[in-house]
């Protein structure tokens, strides 16, 4: 058997196990060392694959695809620096838990550390970042050679899902020459393999839940409690939103939820539901005044920073973490208690119990009187010269049904975080909150709109030109996607900060204003621009964006500073009102 023979029966036995086991798109970056997968996986029947020439974008790409369909996606890049730069996106992937199969190409152990071209040390090149690594054999096409080759394979998609999901990866040393010869016959199998033999390990994977007796503990220690927290950070199972708030009507319990925590939108009951906590929860006396007996978290640590300093100022409150399988996610540092178990069924085993805490009503009912204080505030008004805010406010009343919004950092998802309001719309909003970084975001908007789902991408000026080669594939795949961008000219959520008092070294350090007419890079793309004025005529340009094939951008035009005092008011609105109730 020649040598291109073994490199294709070997490679093929590979991609064939990863499509068996699942994986239904990959992501390739073209490049020469990376021939046997890219080819390989390109003639293979039974998996999409999407050509991305930037491998940064590629990877993030990838990323939005695998968040909104929720399972594994393949990446396939050549070697060297190419690799390097999928780097920003495992981090990603590995903070949020996103399975993604990162494929390497690599030269053959011989041309490593002598000076050949496009060699570098690619050996645990994502250090702890992947869950799993593995370097490849050299090619065989022995019946135990591909066995082992579709072991690694199943195994590495079996990592990427296992528990808290998160990339792996795979090094590939290839010979030249690189080029499979697909003519030969049976390349998808291991044709010499015995029945006796065998050819590919499975995995079966339980359910984790606590025992009746633990649920029966858990219970115990919140039976005294009469003034209960729910909380809900970032997560994405479809299952939650209907049983957290089952338990929270059941427990007469308030429900904080993050705008990533897929429950301030669809069909399940939301009267618990309290989603302007940001907006009040920024003023010391009122958090105060909000202590509770003890609070229960499920998923990712909130957007919101006035949480956390409410957490922070909380700290003797018993607090309990659910995790689904595990990790250790608590920034405030406080004494915890985590409990490892599958949130949904968790949330059943504890309404299945007899005992019902004693709740004091007025606990709710305090918190949703605020949060209808806030979202009075929130909603009210209108502006000449459409707000940041205003611009959240009016995405989110014509965002179609059944569709995804899908946000960006900084100043992005903290307005989603204040004016996203609870509707009956199946809308899902997802961000890049593992390492909350302004690259990619473009990239994963785009690849989240490959699925063939209706996305909306909220971005900001900063984060829109850090990844705008990412527009390039919806360009090439004539893809869907309407990106409403919000140009502050600069960074704007430093202005929120202190460093906005130094007038000195602001805007070069942190304002880092760029003055790009963005039109002429989205009509580089084939997009269609507009620009909006106010919040009913971004509303009318968005609503006609949905109807529009291709990628339009609508862009809002602000500024800092006046930003900063338009959200500062209502803010102070709310604080006053609510502050006024107190002591009337």
């Amino acid at each position: 058997m020649d040598h291109i023979e073994k490199l294709t029966r070997y490679t093929a036995n590979v991609v064939d196990e990863i499509v068996k086991s699942g994986v239904i798109d990959v992501v390739i970056s073209p490049g020469s060392r990376s021939t046997p997968l890219a080819l390989t996986f390109t003639e293979h029947p039974d998996i999409k694959e999407w050509v991305i020439v930037d491998e940064r974008s590629a990877a993030f790409f990838a990323m939005g695809i695998a968040k909104q369909l929720d399972r594994p996606v393949a990446l396939v890049c050549t070697s060297g620096t190419a690799a390097a730069n999928y780097f920003p996106a495992i981090v990603e992937a590995y903070y949020s838990r996103v399975p993604l199969i990162v494929l390497t190409a690599d030269r053959p152990h011989e041309l490593r550390d002598v000076g050949a071209p496009q060699a570098i040390e690619q050996l645990k090149l994502y250090g702890d970042y992947p869950k799993w690594f593995h370097e490849m054999a050299l090619p065989e096409a022995t019946p135990n050679m591909l066995s082992y080759a579709r072991n690694k394979a199943a195994r590495a998609v079996y990592m990427a899902n296992e528990g808290n999901p998160g990339p792996v990866h795979l090094n590939f040393p290839f010979r030249e020459p690189l080029t499979p010869d697909f003519s030969l016959e049976n390349i998808w199998e291991n044709p010499n393999a015995t029945d006796e033999m065998q050819t590919v390990n499975t995995f079966m994977d339980g359910e984790k839940r606590l025992s009746e007796q633990q649920i029966e503990q858990l219970v115990q220690k919140l039976a005294d409690g009469k003034k209960g927290l729910i909380v809900c950070g970032p997560q994405t199972d479809k299952r939650f939103a209907q049983v957290i708030t089952e338990l929270a009507l059941k427990w007469r319990l308030p429900v904080l939820a993050d705008p990533l925590s897929q429950v301030r939108a669809g069909s399940h009951e939301k009267d618990h539901v309290i989603e302007a906590y940001d907006a009040f929860l920024r003023n010391k006396t009122i958090r105060e005044q909000l202590e509770p007996d003890y609070i229960i978290r499920f998923g990712a640590m909130p957007v919101s920073k006035a949480y956390l300093f409410y957490v922070k100022e909380h700290a003797h409150v018993k607090q309990y973490i659910v995790e689904g399988s595990s990790g250790y996610r608590e920034p405030a540092g406080n004494r915890t208690e985590f409990i490892f178990a599958d949130p949904v069924m968790l949330c059943r085993a504890i309404q299945a119990t007899s005992s019902i805490n004693e709740v004091e009503l007025s606990w709710l009912n305090r918190w949703q009187e605020m949060n209808q204080i806030s979202k009075k505030h929130l909603l009210s008004g209108k502006e000449s010269q459409v707000t940041e805010g205003e611009a959240v406010r009016g995405l989110c009343e014509v965002i179609p049904d059944q569709s995804t919004l899908y946000v960006g950092n900084s100043m992005a998802i903290r307005d989603v975080d204040t004016f996203f309001m609870t509707t009956p719309k199946q809308v899902q909003v997802l961000a890049n909150r593992g390492a909350n970084g302004i690259d990619g975001v473009v990239s994963s908007g785009v690849g989240a709109a490959a699925t063939g789902r209706t996305v909306t991408l909220l971005i900001g000026d900063l984060s829109f030109f850090h990844d705008m080669n990412g527009l390039l594939a919806a360009k090439h795949y004539k893809l869907n996607i309407t990106i409403l961008l919000v140009n502050n000219n600069g960074g704007g959520i430093f202005s929120f900060l202190p460093q906005s008092n130094d007038k000195r070294h602001f805007e070069a350090l942190f304002g880092t204003p760029v003055d790009i007419e963005f039109k002429k890079a989205i009509e580089m793309y084939g997009g269609e621009y507009m620009q909006a004025m106010t919040e009913d005529h971004l509303k009318e340009l968005l609503a006609a964006s949905y109807l529009h094939e291709g990628l339009s951008v609508i862009e809002i035009k602000t500024d800092r500073t006046e930003n900063v005092t338009w959200h500062r008011e209502k803010w102070n609105a709310i604080e006053k009102e609510i502050l006024q109730d107190w002591d009337g």
